[in-house]
């Protein structure tokens, strides 16, 4: 399985790391860390040395319950970070994370080279024509709510089956508008609780009947952490064995904050084919 990022086949038969940088002040575990140039280019080095395939730049805090920001503000954040980092390394493949179409829009005329929508298409109605337009790989998650109130309360009858259901609905609507690199993301922690969380996980496999590459993002989240009575600083060591079981369950990209330890886990995985 393949996908094509400017012109580059990205083989995915071995799993790949997504390097996450979020340029928001109130992220839930790096908010504000990256804030100036200098801080921005060691840390995608350090990624990117670290075996990153691709980084992933986020100026809309998606954490349960962020303040929701203007597009302008977004724009702000996201743009001249992608042009920075487009200068700085040479052939960076750069996924920009936003459900918004006209930030979608000007990432890629910088130089993002995929689009990262947390909602799937649902809040924005000119995102499927947009990839369609400009036929980038487009990260398809599911989410319920916004992220103001995702974690409020929410409720499914059988969750597997009705996120079977979501992605079948939306990749009919993108494969129409001859998308052709589309990666799905059950969203860990996107209107979900702990044991939903889980239920997802253990079954992320049955996801592959939807012919779609699989990326998991459980890095640091409150599954992990408020399972274990810790932190999202702490919890390295439980992002690994969720990471494990994502691969082992089919899981082609994983998007991480720690990608050398990420790395680790795809070769250890990779040695029992």
């Amino acid at each position: 399985m393949t996908i094509n990022c400017k012109g580059e086949l990205i083989d995915l038969s071995i799993p790949k790391v997504m390097g996450i940088l979020n340029l928001t002040p109130d992220s839930f575990y790096d908010g504000g860390k990256y804030s100036d140039g200098a801080a921005i280019v060691q840390q995608v080095a350090r990624m990117l040395e670290e075996g990153a395939t691709f980084i992933d730049v986020g100026g809309y805090s998606s954490r349960p319950g962020a303040k929701h920001i203007s597009v302008d503000e977004e724009l702000q954040r996201v743009v001249p970070v992608i042009e920075l980092l487009t200068k700085e390394f040479d052939g960076i493949l750069i996924s920009v994370d936003t459900f918004r179409s006209e930030v979608a829009r000007a990432a890629v005329a910088k130089g993002a080279a995929m689009i990262n929508d947390i909602s799937g298409g649902s809040m924005d109605a000119a995102m499927f024509p947009l990839v369609a337009e400009l036929q980038v790989p487009y990260i398809l998650m599911h989410m319920q709510g916004t992220p103001q109130t995702m974690q409020d309360k929410p409720v499914y009858e059988d969750i597997v089956t009705e996120l079977v259901s979501f992605f079948a609905a939306q990749l009919t609507q993108l494969r129409a508008l001859k998308v052709h690199d589309v990666i799905l993301d059950v969203g860990f922690g996107f209107g979900k609780t702990i044991q939903d969380n889980y239920e997802l996980l253990n079954n992320l496999n049955l996801f592959q009947k939807l012919d779609a590459p699989i990326l998991t993002g459980v890095s640091r989240k409150s599954m992990l952490y408020k399972l274990l009575d810790s932190t999202p600083e702490q919890a390295l060591n439980a992002t690994t064995v969720a990471n494990t079981i994502a691969l082992m369950k089919g899981t082609q990209i994983l998007r991480v904050h720690d990608v050398k330890e990420a790395m680790e886990a795809v070769t250890i995985y990779t040695q029992l084919k």
